[in-house]
């Protein structure tokens, strides 16, 4: 029989279900798992699920049945892939799942920034719709997304399908080069073209050492139409401390992230202290939580764990 324990069952909402395996075994949930927790948990578990507490290389060594990390997310950098390698253990990651609430999230943020949603509903509340004497009023700019250029960092498919939905919007969408690099063909613009005339930039890409704080000051002071920068990607792909001082500098017009670099952030971090700013939306990492993607990752995870059993493992990293 399987031991299979799952450290931060919490990750997923309580009305999302997990059907049981088709194979002999022991299912552990726990809601959520400290660092300090993980290797007693696991101990004589064949299978581990996590969304994202770490599995380190100290942890993994003190592991000898673990065989298989099944992520219960894309992004795997909560894993140390070089020590499960070397152990020869198995991980395998959910594909796919996010391809319309990520993007939807993305647009929601994009459209109530640029329309300045959250201060003209401050100010409905405020009174100042009666205050001022006719049907309405122009305290905050309204931007169309229609003719605006978008800059997607990330050309996976979360990126293709922001440029599908940008499309229909009327948007022009540019597919950022790689940073540092040219040459990549014709789907991509040039780095520096990209920051220098997007309307917005949106990122979708992973975090890795090459990606880590990818736009910093200088890729700010380079943005000259001042963009609405979107981040429903990986916190640490932005320098959320420049980021700061691009705002109060007025190089970008506005942030909408859905991501921080430490979750959840400290109160006195970067991004907690502007998210009450009219032109800043931060929301709890919940881009990609819709019902219907949480029960496809859901069934997605049980299929990655009964593959691997049956000896034709699928969605390995």
């Amino acid at each position: 029989m399987r031991k299979i324990v799952f450290l931060d069952r919490a990750t997923l909402a309580p009305q999302i279900r997990l059907r049981e395996p088709r194979f002999a075994h022991e299912f552990v949930e726990h809601d959520r798992t400290a660092p300090d927790e993980v290797a007693a948990r696991l101990a004589g578990a064949s299978i581990a699920i996590t969304n994202k507490v770490p599995l380190t290389k100290d942890v993994l060594e003190r592991l000898p049945d673990l065989k298989l990390v099944a992520v219960a997310a894309t992004g795997t950098d909560c894993v140390d892939k070089d020590a499960c390698r070397r152990l020869g253990i198995v991980i395998s990651n959910i594909r796919g799942y996010a391809v319309n609430t990520v993007p939807e999230h993305t647009f929601a943020l994009m459209l109530a920034l640029r329309r300045n949603l959250i201060a003209y509903r401050q100010d409905v509340l405020d009174g100042v719709w009666q205050k001022s004497g006719q049907f309405c009023f122009f305290d905050h700019p309204i931007r169309d997304l229609g003719g605006a250029r978008l800059g997607i960092i990330g050309e996976g498919v979360l990126g293709q399908r922001v440029a599908e939905i940008g499309k229909a919007f009327g948007m022009v969408p540019m597919f950022a080069a790689h940073k540092g690099r040219e040459g990549l063909g014709p789907l991509y613009t040039l780095w520096s073209e990209v920051l220098a005339t997007s309307d917005v930039i949106t990122i979708h890409s992973p975090l890795t050492p090459a990606t880590r704080n990818m736009l910093a000051m200088p890729e700010f002071r380079a943005m000259k139409k001042k963009p609405l920068i979107v981040n429903t990607a990986r916190g640490g792909l932005v320098d959320e401390a420049a980021l700061v001082c691009a705002l109060d500098e007025g190089l970008v017009s506005g942030a909408g992230f859905d991501v921080c670099d430490g979750e959840p952030p400290q109160p006195d971090s970067p991004l907690m202290r502007i998210a009450g700013r009219p032109n800043v939306i931060l929301t709890p990492h919940v881009a990609w939580a819709s019902d219907e993607a949480q029960q496809t990752l859901a069934d997605q995870l049980i299929d990655n764990i009964e593959r691997f059993v049956g000896g034709a493992p699928v969605n390995v990293v």
